[in-house]
């Protein structure tokens, strides 16, 4: 049993203990629960790299990109290094909240900044028209 379980085991019990209230220890419960599956799912996130034939970089994502696993989304990246043209394949992934389409926008900001085309696929069409 992970360990996170049991730490949400023993805090709802007594919660419902001392506060002798159970309906707010199970939310109590639900909510630690929530952050620990984020916190878990953020560390998920990976890249394979690759470089096309073409002299293209890919990067295809796999895992959910939301607030938790952002940074570690934009830590897959070494724009300095990257060719001129860099392909970011989202097929193995899904952007989750509107932190995730900050950090797109971030991300392509920064190859722009440095004269860089950048191509992101699969994304869903409702993502697409955000970043704009």
């Amino acid at each position: 049993m992970p360990k996170s379980d049991v730490l949400v085991g023993i805090l709802v019990a007594t919660i419902t203990v001392i506060l002798h209230n159970l309906a707010l220890a199970v939310f109590v419960g639900v909510i630690i629960s929530a952050l620990v599956f984020a916190w878990d799912n953020a560390k998920r996130i990976r890249a394979r790299k690759s470089i096309a034939e073409n002299g293209d970089k890919i990067y295809e994502i796999y895992g959910p990109l939301f607030f938790g696993s952002t940074s570690n989304f934009l830590d897959k990246f070494d724009i300095s290094e990257d060719p001129d043209r860099v392909i970011i394949d989202f097929k193995e992934s899904r952007v989750v909240d509107m932190s995730a389409i900050e950090v797109l926008k971030k991300l392509t900001q920064k190859y722009q900044d440095q004269n860089k085309k950048i191509i992101l696929r699969h994304l869903s069409p409702d993502c697409v028209s955000v970043i704009g």
